[in-house]
């Protein structure tokens, strides 16, 4: 049995930028980390000529073509299996749809378990470039690049996305007492709303394509955001940083009318009455995680379960996409 996982992420600054409606134009730049919960992927063979899928619902086939689940049958068409007679299964520490990029996460991880199974070495790069493919390519989904790159490199790094495409990744370069520091005073709480990030995604995506003035101007802004959160980190101002997480949120929400909601406006008003220096929704909006940086835990914490919100600690910066059993 194959044994994989890829974590899940969170956006430090830049978001949004890295869909290929913006940068093909302008390029892109964001920063994203990756954090200590997962998306699992296991493959192991089977005796009858059978294919089994199992994720939150159930295939049995004899033919990967008849694949209904379309990120798995794009991966097992990519990938050169020498028989396709397997049991796939998938789980997570955090169900999708709630802005921590599961869907880039489960891609690499299924990949690296497929080319792990044809004994085939794939570095980050790839695996991540494959995911790409599969996602915006072959399937037409109205993503960017950061999940798959980032659920495959992990740590705390810079992308840019350049016009032809090409992704450079840069480890963040922070002090250790500076990253303790941000790991210690970022605090994430789930809203108790899940959505699915194409819709907003695809207002986003049409508007650039149209050059819309009033987004492209909105993506430039949070595109320098992106580069001021890095000097910003790099120097250990990190409730400059929260502040710039704030001056992002007010943006961001201008970006689409699914964005938030009145529940969550309220939630995040509490917070920053409570110690929030700054803080944002997680993902492409709508509803999942609030995440804020705060020097005020104890105080935060009590707020937003007056709110009912749940609290999920994290670590940041682990490991890219990994095979843990093999």
């Amino acid at each position: 049995m194959i044994i994989t996982r890829s974590p899940l992420r969170i956006t430090l600054g830049g978001g949004g930028t890295d869909l290929p409606s913006y940068y093909q134009e302008h390029e892109g730049f964001l920063i994203a980390a990756a954090i200590d919960k997962y998306v699992y992927v296991t493959v192991h063979p089977v005796f009858q000529e059978e294919l089994i899928l199992k994720y939150s619902q159930m295939e049995r086939l004899t033919s990967h073509k008849d694949v209904q689940h379309p990120i798995i049958r794009e991966a097992l068409q990519l990938v050169a299996l020498p028989q396709p007679w397997m049991e796939i299964t998938s789980m997570a520490d955090i169900p999708a749809g709630t802005g921590l990029g599961s869907s880039g996460s489960f891609t690499t991880a299924l990949l690296k378990a497929l080319h792990t199974y044809c004994e085939n070495f794939i570095h980050p790069e790839a695996l991540a470039e494959q995911a790409c493919h599969i996602e915006i390519d072959r399937l037409g989904d109205p993503v960017g690049k950061q999940d798959q790159y980032i659920a495959a490199y992990g740590g705390i790094t810079c992308f840019h996305f350049a016009k032809d495409g090409k992704v450079t990744a840069t480890p963040l370069k922070m002090s250790e007492e500076a990253r303790y520091t941000l790991e210690d005073n970022l605090v994430m709480f789930f809203t108790g709303q899940s959505r699915s990030a194409a819709s907003i995604l695809a207002d986003q995506n049409t508007k650039t394509k149209q050059s819309d003035k009033t987004m492209l101007e909105n993506l430039h802004f949070v595109k320098e955001l992106g580069y001021r959160s890095k000097e910003a980190l790099e120097s250990g101002d990190l409730a400059g940083f929260g502040a710039l997480m704030h001056e992002h949120w007010e943006f961001k929400r201008k970006r689409s009318q699914g964005m938030s909601n009145p529940f969550i406006d309220e939630c995040y008003e509490h917070a920053r009455n409570n110690g929030a220096i700054g803080g944002k929704l997680i993902g492409a909006g709508g509803g999942g995680f609030l995440m804020f940086y705060t020097e005020d835990k104890m105080r935060l914490r009590t707020a937003m379960r007056e709110k009912n919100l749940r609290e999920v600690r994290f670590h940041l910066g682990v490991e890219g996409t990994k095979v843990v059993a093999s």
